[in-house]
């Protein structure tokens, strides 16, 4: 492909990238990979460099783009080569007209900036955006973290986790032998944090009661050296679904549940009171993680987080009753945003009386996130991690 031709492509991939964040449709990663599905023709070298493209386009402006060739028109004003791309058919995008509209660089969307977290500064906001690192958990219940460090090359220890590694970028972990057995999981340093916090131990009854795909219970598996009854809980049959291979592959038994929304607390009937340790990962507005999805951005609105702010306050609700007396309700939030974090668990301890409050992160160790609230806030810039609020709240006996 010539430059022309690549930046044409992901002119036209912007485009889905930005319909797909006003439908909330599949995110920007798997828009890319369909296109090349169907375009044979693109070489290795070639698909880099059009993903390399919708990539800094999303990353440098916080509003959604009007349309893929705004995107790139804004992109053209930090890189000559690619204004010079715009040569007209047969392979590149028609030739520049004066006026036309073009994206402006941003960090955060405006009317966020009042929503983030105080200890979110704008000395911060360059962080969240940028590249993450590639993270994966070592399964401790079936290897060690040194035998894994010897089998990945490139891997260095993650700082803050005593479960994870860091790999060079590029790595495909998903065709490692180590993956294939079970031994090891993509999942961010902050994420192993999150599991840490909960403090689990063998012998204890734990309800993940936004389970997803499972990556929190897994590790939870993990740490108590799958000697736990864990009960994995979703609403999204597509999501839950897939903790079954997962857990198959790494060695846990973990059990699910398919919650139908909104008679969950039908289906939870028999967990009350039962609990030692419920985990409530969030639905959220996932700006702790524009760096690993920068078109996060485009995607929340207004709108969308008061809608996800009242959802976090009804499963906070459903997951008091299941825990026991002396049990933990440990809430994480993938959000940088005060209302979904300090706020949230703040207006949860005014609904319900009998709570005690513990750091989540103190047992972990030392300088590990910072205060806000009643919890701590986990974010790029400070800890390198993906963006955490997490909070740990005992029942009283």
């Amino acid at each position: 492909m010539t430059p022309s031709a690549r930046v044409q492509a992901a002119i036209e991939i912007l485009d889905q990238v930005v319909a797909s964040a006003r439908d909330d449709g599949p995110p920007a990663d798997a828009i890319v990979t369909a296109y090349f599905k169907t375009r044979r023709y693109a070489g290795s070298k070639d698909r880099r460099a059009v993903r390399e493209l919708v990539f800094r386009a999303i990353r440098r402006s916080a509003e959604i783009a009007y349309d893929g060739r705004s995107a790139m028109l804004g992109l053209s004003a930090d890189d000559r080569e690619i204004l010079d791309s715009f040569t007209g058919p047969p392979h590149g995008p028609d030739p520049v007209v004066k006026g036309e509209k073009r994206t402006r660089a941003s960090l955060i969307p405006q009317w966020v900036e009042t929503e983030l977290s105080p200890l979110v500064t704008p000395a911060e906001w360059a962080a969240l955006v940028q590249r993450a690192p590639l993270d994966i958990r070592v399964n401790t219940a079936r290897t060690t973290r040194e035998a894994m460090l010897e089998a990945f090359p490139g891997a260095t220890l993650t700082p803050l986790s005593p479960w994870g590694l860091r790999l060079p970028a590029d790595t495909r972990v998903d065709q490692h032998p180590a993956f294939a057995e079970g031994l090891v999981e993509v999942q961010d340093e902050g994420s192993q944090l999150i599991a840490l916090a909960c403090g689990a131990k063998p012998g204890m009854r734990i309800v993940d009661l936004c389970a997803g795909a499972g990556g929190k219970a897994l590790a939870l598996a993990a740490a108590t050296a799958n000697a736990a009854e864990i009960v994995a809980c979703d609403t999204n049959r597509q999501r839950l679904s897939r903790l079954s291979p997962r857990a198959d592959r790494a060695g846990a038994t973990i059990s699910t549940r398919l919650l139908d929304a909104p008679r969950e607390a039908e289906a939870l009937v028999a967990l009350q009171g039962s609990a030692d340790l419920v985990l409530v990962d969030a639905p959220c507005s996932g700006s702790g993680t524009w760096r690993r999805s920068p078109e996060g951005r485009w995607r929340l609105t207004p709108d969308r987080l008061d809608r996800v702010i009242v959802l976090q306050a009804r499963v906070l609700d459903l997951a008091a009753p299941l825990v026991k007396s002396g049990g933990m309700l440990v809430y994480a939030a993938c959000s940088l945003l005060s209302r979904e974090g300090a706020d949230q668990v703040g207006a949860f301890l005014g609904r319900h009386s009998g709570w005690t409050v513990q750091d989540p992160l103190g047992d972990v160790g030392n300088g590990l996130g910072r205060s806000e609230g009643v919890g701590r806030l986990l974010t790029p810039a400070h800890d390198e991690t993906d963006g955490f609020f997490v909070a740990r709240l005992i029942r009283s006996c």
